[in-house]
């Protein structure tokens, strides 16, 4: 039988812990440019102007169809190239800056689709009383539209944050240390490599579940 070794996990918790600040990291930027970028993408999609809703259903339906080791891959090696004076003098690690990115963008195309289904959800009467009232439509979309459908978002959006905090493993086909990075090569260093992913899938579990439970509660209180 294998014999486990668990002594590796204590004098290994610091790296961890800077691995896990930086998941959370890219977690928390992409999730919010990723929203702020989805929002604007669902608006142009819903938008009676063709070119609009042309171009941003073309940049959902393309980010939609590539798998994101792909994307991380592809501005792994295009953002060194599009910032490189700046990577030089403010020092920036180039493989946390092509992260960021990737996931922003990518998320993006996710939360715009959730957006676009949650602002269809809404009563088209809403935007005909706006207007009635004098408002513009854009007016009514921020103040009568958009309130009403970030309620009934709220499950998928907070969900779809859970999915990018996991998807963050990913960062390690680039070479980046986030948690599981980290914990894969101290695992491989040490010789205890199964103990090291046991620990990092056992937090892992822990925060999603925690989270999922949180977002079930905050379904059941919305539509109540």
């Amino acid at each position: 039988m294998y014999a486990f070794d668990w002594s590796s996990i204590p004098g290994s918790l610091p790296f961890l812990w800077d691995g896990f600040l930086r998941t959370l990291c890219i977690t928390l930027f992409a999730g919010l440019v990723g929203l702020l970028l989805g929002i604007v993408l669902a608006l142009a999609r819903l938008s009676a102007t063709r070119f609009l809703s042309t171009a941003a259903a073309t940049y959902i339906n393309s980010f939609r169809a590539v798998p994101l080791v792909m994307v991380l891959l592809w501005f792994y090696l295009l953002v060194p190239q599009l910032f490189a004076s700046w990577t030089t003098v403010l020092g920036w690690d180039t493989r946390f800056i092509s992260a960021l990115v990737a996931f922003s963008l990518f998320e993006a195309s996710y939360y715009a689709e959730i957006i676009r289904t949650g602002v269809q959800s809404v009563g088209s009467g809403q935007m005909a009383a706006g207007l009635a009232l004098g408002l513009t439509p854009l007016a009514t979309m921020r103040l009568i539209i958009l309130p009403q459908a970030f309620r009934r978002m709220i499950p998928l959006l907070l969900t779809q944050a859970i999915i990018l905090f996991q998807d963050t493993s990913l960062v390690y086909v680039i070479g980046l240390a986030d948690f599981f990075g980290i914990a894969y090569r101290t695992g491989q260093r040490d010789g205890t490599l199964v103990e090291m992913l046991l620990f990092v899938g056992a937090v892992y579990l822990l925060i999603c579940s925690v989270a999922s439970a949180l977002i079930r509660t905050a379904k059941t209180r919305l539509t109540s």
